[in-house]
């Protein structure tokens, strides 16, 4: 039985590193299997430059048709799971066919990479960058070894960045308005804003922001909107009366949030929105939500 294991093991092993791997950021990164690696982190525009070696396993040779390293960004939605869209692609040969007998180190550079969008793990969808080695081989399976890596693309911050006002009201029940400082939020920013009471017929007993995140993936009858709720921020217990004004301070970096994605390749969508909810005696809520737009800014 050893001897079938070993039979249909690689004859080499396959290590693929970074130039500027040690000094490069590194972040976490969940793989499939739930396990979570640190893995280097590039912004679009960036070169991927580094090395790839094969260490032929003692006393084997490798023959093969050349050896060759693809850069690639995949879009993977999860009902059409393993099916990779593939929206960058970029190939170096390293190799011409022949043998390997000894350990081999191939360099390799992708120059001013082209990464338009954010690796995400959501919930319906993962968007990924990978370097993919291939060693092609006659009559016997590839060989091939995958590197994960992350891209995170910066913004400065917007030049308009209006607030949010908006009233909203039970007829003859209830009337309040609310205002958001702004719009648009980086990742570790603060929520400012006031809630105020013009008109409180109905007993209220609690007031909530939550922050919602919803994903939407696929398109026309295949959309699929799976809505989370990220933060619970008690805003208010016990009830208000006319004139009352509320102020709102909920900060966003505890939350893992990520920017706002707005139709990354015609394949899927990230939205935020806060949603007020007022609650009555009887447990009746009562709903207004807002979208906000959530950027990454640039972390000196």
């Amino acid at each position: 039985m050893n001897y079938l294991v070993g039979a249909f093991k690689p004859p080499c092993n396959i290590f693929i590193s970074f130039a500027d791997g040690r000094s490069r950021k590194q972040v976490p990164l969940k793989k499939e299997n739930g396990k979570t690696v640190m893995v280097a982190l590039f912004q679009s525009q960036e070169n991927i430059v580094g090395e790839v070696v094969i260490e032929p396993i003692q006393g084997k040779k490798v023959e093969h048709n050349g050896v060759k390293i693809e850069l690639l960004g995949q879009i993977e939605l999860y009902f059409d799971r393993g099916n990779f869209y593939d929206f960058t692609s970029l190939v170096r040969e390293l190799d011409v066919p022949g043998e390997l007998y000894e350990r081999k180190s191939y360099p390799f550079e992708f120059s001013t990479v082209e990464m338009p969008y954010e690796s995400y793990n959501g919930v319906n969808v993962r968007l990924r960058y990978i370097l993919k080695v291939t060693i092609s081989r006659n009559y016997v399976s590839n060989i091939v070894e995958y590197q994960d890596f992350v891209v995170r693309n910066y913004t400065p911050p917007p030049s308009i960045n209006n607030s949010i006002k908006m009233e909203v009201g039970i007829e003859d029940c209830l009337h309040i308005e609310f205002e958001y400082s702004k719009s648009k939020y980086h990742l570790k920013d603060v929520i400012i804003g006031k809630i105020y009471f013009l008109l409180v017929r109905i007993k209220l007993k609690n007031m909530e922001l939550e922050i919602r995140r919803r994903e939407s993936t696929g398109s026309g009858p295949n959309t699929y909107v799976e809505t989370e709720t990220l933060a619970k921020f008690e805003l208010m217990d016990g009830a208000p009366v006319r004139g009352e004004s509320i102020p709102i301070r909920l900060f966003l970096s505890p939350y893992e949030l990520t920017p706002t994605y707005r139709n990354i390749n015609n394949k899927f969508s990230v939205k935020y929105y806060l949603n007020l909810v007022l609650v009555d005696e009887e447990d009746r809520r009562y709903f207004k939500q807002q979208e906000i737009t959530v950027y990454r800014l640039l972390e000196t």
